[in-house]
């Protein structure tokens, strides 16, 4: 299967903030401020690509 073709995989806000340690809040926060790409899927539900949730995460260096 290439790249274009593979199927996009999202997950719910507490399944990405279980996987990163980042609370639902902070995640609703960065979605807000538009740091997170989110999808709707009917009235209430929101998810998010794991890949986008991922990008958030930066390196901090060290000395």
């Amino acid at each position: 299967m290439s790249a274009s073709t593979s199927i996009r995989q999202f997950e719910s806000l507490t399944e990405a903030a279980k996987r990163t340690g980042l609370s639902v809040r902070t995640l609703r926060r960065r979605i807000a401020a538009g740091h997170l790409p989110a999808y709707r899927s009917g009235p209430r539900v929101i998810r998010v690509d794991p890949r986008d949730v991922d990008r958030l995460m930066v390196r901090v260096p060290t000395a």
